[in-house]
């Protein structure tokens, strides 16, 4: 009710509450009606007001903001604390939101535009701002009787903030049904929070998601305030782009290119890369011709050629796609690059050996030639070794340069097993030319 309707014994208590015991007035407002609530701030001083309204949960504030008088929601905006604004801005609907920035100067308006942005592929671009939170006061029976105010949010758990708005800690909704009613929630809080930071990379989002299996992952500004929320499916998604996203990267194309984008972006984003491409072709090429004279004595040589350069390539492509899923997923770190390039060299030797014997004896049987087998089957051990450490060793490398370690890997990996495998069997073969 508004103070000018009250009685003056009423209205004095009410005045004295509302200055003197703030914080037990912002409990007592958390639950009570809109309009009532933004009546009641109408009618006191600025600064009364503000100590109310800074005190109240974030969607709790933003609900009572949109409900007050132009005037005062002028003033009250123009003099809280511009994060605080911005989050209870995040909470409304976007027409509310711009009714609210129209009311308000130009340049704070601009100021608060930009605090509602963050940069893309952050968890603040990606989160719901529209979250609900409780002060830690609050009881179980107080939880409900918002969540039933809010029936079309999709809440798993439930935020419990301090008088400031800093995340404390969350409930599981099961945990709130099933607790004694009349309970505080804060009682009801197991462990520290489990939050990310609004400007955590898609990554580290990823990353925090996995570690600690949570269902909602709530997100706070650089002072712990709550901000929004992860939900799973958004988390689930951002997993499946940046999957994608490696996939198409390491071959050279956009990541921001789709299946029907327009010939011309396409053209664009891959041209660049597959110019590069043309470059270390020339280089393979380069390594053939000096073994032109030993290729135009043994013809079979040039048959064979794409025989190691595959199967180097292959070997290579293995190891790069489990060194990235590696990286990827947080399993190994460059300081491990010594670890995981032996175990690949290894692992490529002995593939290396059991491919090259079928390889030798195939080519015995083709060629009728000992030597020609021979040159085969240690050129393709070579090759394999060097493709499987390289697969390991160029998504280490790009990491700790700070480059992306998806971004056309596999056209370097390409490049090197092919000059590797090139020269390895050339080499060796004019070294053997007397047996072949």
């Amino acid at each position: 009710m508004a103070l000018k309707n009250s009685e003056p014994a009423v209205e004095a208590l009410s005045l004295w509450l509302l200055s003197e015991e703030p914080d037990e007035a912002a409990r007592l407002l958390e639950n009570a009606n809109d309009s009532e609530t933004a009546s009641l701030l109408n009618d006191v001083r600025l600064e009364i007001a503000i100590g109310i309204v800074r005190r109240l949960t974030v969607n709790r504030g933003a609900s009572v903001i949109l409900a007050l008088s132009e005037g005062t929601r002028h003033k009250l905006l123009s003099s809280l604390n511009h994060n605080r604004v911005a989050a209870m801005l995040a909470c409304l609907d976007a027409e509310q939101r711009e009714l609210c920035l129209k009311s308000l100067d130009d340049a704070l308006a601009n100021e608060l535009r930009v605090l509602l942005e963050y940069p893309p592929e952050t968890a603040g671009a990606l989160m719901d701002p529209r979250t609900i939170s409780f002060r830690q006061d609050a009881t179980t029976r107080d939880v409900v009787r918002q969540l039933r105010r809010h029936r079309e949010r999709r809440v798993q758990d439930v935020f419990v903030v301090d008088p400031n708005g800093k995340l404390v800690g969350s409930v599981p909704l099961e945990s709130i049904v099933l607790a004694a009613d009349g309970a505080h929630i804060a009682s009801l809080i197991e462990g520290p929070p489990v939050s990310v930071q609004s400007i955590a990379s898609r990554d580290e989002i990823i990353q925090t998601f996995e570690t600690h299996r949570v269902g909602n992952l709530p997100v706070v500004d650089i002072d712990q305030h709550l901000v929004g929320v992860l939900r799973q499916r958004e988390i689930v998604q951002a997993a499946k782009e940046r999957a994608t996203a490696s996939a198409v990267t390491m071959v050279g194309a956009s990541e921001q290119e789709r299946a029907l984008s327009s010939p011309m972006f396409a053209i664009r984003k891959r041209l660049p890369w597959l110019q590069i491409n043309l470059v270390t072709a020339f280089l393979a090429a380069a390594v053939v011709g000096i073994f032109e004279d030993t290729i135009a004595s043994v013809t079979a040589l040039a048959v064979l050629l794409p025989v190691v350069a595959g199967q180097s390539g292959n070997t290579g492509a293995q190891a790069l796609a489990v060194t990235m899923r590696g990286l990827a997923l947080r399993e190994v770190r460059t300081r491990q690059w010594m670890r995981v390039a032996v175990k690949e060299a290894i692992a490529g030797a002995g593939n290396g050996v059991a491919v090259a014997i079928v390889t030798a004896v195939a080519v015995f049987f083709w060629s009728d030639s000992v030597g020609l087998g021979l040159v085969i089957c240690i050129s393709m051990i070579i090759s394999m070794t060097l493709a499987g450490l390289s697969g390991a060793v160029i998504p280490m490398a790009l990491t700790s340069f700070g480059m992306d370690p998806a971004q056309s890997s596999s056209i370097i990996l390409t490049t090197v097993t092919d000059v590797v495998g090139f020269f390895s069997f050339l080499g060796i073969a004019t070294l053997m030319m007397a047996m072949i």
